[in-house]
């Protein structure tokens, strides 16, 4: 299968997302500064979801640079990703809303695990592939996937002892995903010309 569709409807779906996140945001009724300051957790929680659709929206258009085929099982991988990424508005409205209490900031962890867990998922899926070696070159051992599960599982327990503990941790995964990671870059330039590197 070519793998084009996909890409294009995942493009669409992350598209739609931060759409929907950003027409979440209730317009002050009055012109006065001071009304916004009243939407600074919503703005927060907006600003965290919009970093982390973008780092999938990025991670994911380089994942698919290498990637040569397709298959039902890396399609419906693929839609198990966008499934928990188009929780995030309703979970990050919740936690803005909410001023980041106790279950926002719980339920907000979970997609999070569970969007990371989904990507994992993906990348497996498109390694057993035939014809997708290069995305298994590229990747390795995803130290940084891994990494970042483990940081959101910590977070989730850690919302008990305080809600911003978690909230913490999930900037601190961003700031982990914000720096770019140039694993696939190169490799896309190692596995087409030798000689560039």
């Amino acid at each position: 299968m070519r793998k084009g569709r996909l890409e294009a409807f995942s493009d669409g779906v992350l598209a739609i997302i931060i759409t929907i996140m950003v027409l979440e945001m209730k317009i002050p009724e009055s012109g006065e500064l001071t009304d916004l300051k009243k939407l600074w957790p919503v703005f927060l929680s907006y600003i965290l979801s919009f970093v982390n659709v973008g780092l999938y929206w990025n991670n994911h258009h380089h994942l698919f640079q290498l990637v040569q085929k397709v298959d039902g099982k890396v399609l419906w991988a693929n839609t198990h990703l966008l499934f928990w990424l188009s929780l995030l508005p309703f979970a990050t409205g919740w936690m803005g809303e909410n001023h980041f209490t106790l279950w926002p900031v719980i339920l907000y962890g979970i997609v999070l695990t569970m969007a990371g867990a989904a990507y994992f998922i993906l990348v497996l899926c498109l390694k057993a592939l035939p014809g997708n070696e290069k995305v298994a070159i590229a990747i390795g051992t995803d130290t940084k996937g891994k990494v970042s599960v483990v940081i959101y599982l910590l977070a989730i327990p850690l919302a008990f002892v305080h809600p911003w503990i978690a909230l913490a941790l999930y900037f601190v995964v961003v700031s982990i995903w914000i720096i770019p990671d140039r694993r696939i870059e190169k490799k896309i330039v190692l596995l087409q010309d030798p000689d560039e590197a």
